[in-house]
């Protein structure tokens, strides 16, 4: 695998784009090959922090944002800036203000989606892709036909409801979480992270701009950068069919890792993911 290193680097703690200002976790040797780590939902930057850690002590630099509506200075009200395009513009920001031309592109939930979009509308600005979790989106859409995915995707649809789903996960979101087989720490994290007012609200526009037309984005269907795909087989919310048709969207070198994990896979199993995303590197 090739990285492409620029001469100067800056270490950074935020980033802007169109008036809006991210915070940015920036960690590990400057002059390493950079692995940028995407959060989900209901997650922030933070939750990346263990395998960042292993990747540092690998050599690595990483950069964590809090994506647009986890950042308190980045979160627009209209459904609109949530489109995908917006996202994707985003993470090139951070990018270049990093001072970086190409990394090792790494998502998870809906950090996930955004990498796959990401390398389908931008592949020059990826050396790598490792994606956990969240299987490729036109996989993840025939599933929906063919397995039970559509009955494990069902919140999606109560998402986009506006404010009924803020009033049912405001004061359950930690206990939902512990359910789900989210680590006891990181459920209490995400809990208190999302009272602050605006976060949770930032953080359902993600599904609310889903479905909205973006003329803009990217109409590829076939990644056509070396891709790695992590795979949790107790995850709840997304299921086999989609994580095993992932592999027909990608016209590059693929792997495929399923591990005995559930969904969360960076705060609950972070050595097996920083094992995987070094792994990529002798591949």
């Amino acid at each position: 695998m090739t990285y492409t290193q620029p001469q100067t680097r800056d270490r950074i703690s935020s980033f802007s784009r169109a008036g809006l200002t991210f915070d940015v976790s920036d960690s590990g040797p400057l002059d390493g090959p950079t692995v940028v780590l995407l959060h989900g939902f209901p997650a922030n930057r933070h939750g990346f922090d263990d395998v960042a850690g292993i990747l540092n002590a690998a050599g690595l630099r990483t950069l964590a944002p809090d994506l647009r509506g986890y950042s308190d200075g980045a979160r627009p009200r209209r459904r609109r800036s949530y489109r995908a395009v917006e996202h994707q513009r985003d993470v090139s920001a951070l990018l270049d203000a990093a001072g970086t031309e190409r990394v090792h592109l790494v998502g998870h939930d809906w950090g996930g989606a955004l990498a796959w979009q990401l390398a389908l509308a931008a592949p020059e600005r990826l050396s790598r892709l490792t994606v956990l979790s969240t299987p490729h989106p036109s996989a993840l859409v025939r599933s929906l036909w063919s397995s039970a995915q559509l009955l494990r995707s069902f919140y999606v649809l109560v998402f986009q409801l506006p404010w009924l789903p803020e009033a049912l996960l405001r004061r359950r979101l930690t206990t939902l979480l512990r359910r789900m087989g989210l680590n006891e720490s990181s459920a209490i994290a995400y809990g208190e992270f999302m009272a602050i007012d605006g976060r949770l609200t930032g953080a359902l526009n993600w599904y609310r701009g889903m479905g909205l037309p973006d003329d803009r984005g990217s109409r590829r269907r076939m990644v056509t950068v070396p891709t790695t795909y992590v795979w949790g087989n107790g995850d709840q919310a997304l299921g086999r069919r989609a994580a095993e048709l992932t592999e027909s969207y990608v016209q590059a070198k693929y792997r495929f890792v399923e591990l005995d994990a559930d969904h969360w896979l960076p705060e609950n199993v972070p050595e097996l993911v920083a094992r995987e995303i070094l792994a990529d590197r002798l591949h």
